[in-house]
């Protein structure tokens, strides 16, 4: 998968379409993110042991990969991901600007 945790993408379509945030999760089979504080969904928990009340939980659900897309952090734009291998390792780079992802 192109993108990792920690790096800044941009909501392309859906509901938060245009929002940016930062990858807190990466399910690379069933090819999803978790982006910080986009996508939220409430969830309803039930009461636990005695007499304790059920509460309502915000959590940010999964997206799809197709629906984001990689912030370059030299040039700040949004730009699709290549490779360049040097040596023995293999590089993510900006296609844009053609500087080194980290």
């Amino acid at each position: 998968m192109k993108i990792k945790t920690n790096d800044k993408v941009k909501v392309t379509s859906g509901k938060d379409a245009g929002k940016s945030g930062k990858i807190v999760q990466v399910f690379p089979k069933e090819e999803k993110v978790v982006v910080e504080g986009l996508n939220i969904m409430k969830k309803n928990l039930k009461s636990g042991k005695g007499g304790e009340k059920g509460q309502t939980v915000e959590l940010a659900a999964p997206l799809h990969v197709s629906k984001v897309s990689l912030i370059c952090p030299s040039c700040n734009l949004e730009t699709r991901v290549g490779y360049k291998i040097e040596g023995k390792t293999k590089k993510r780079i900006c296609r844009k600007c053609k500087a080194i992802i980290e």
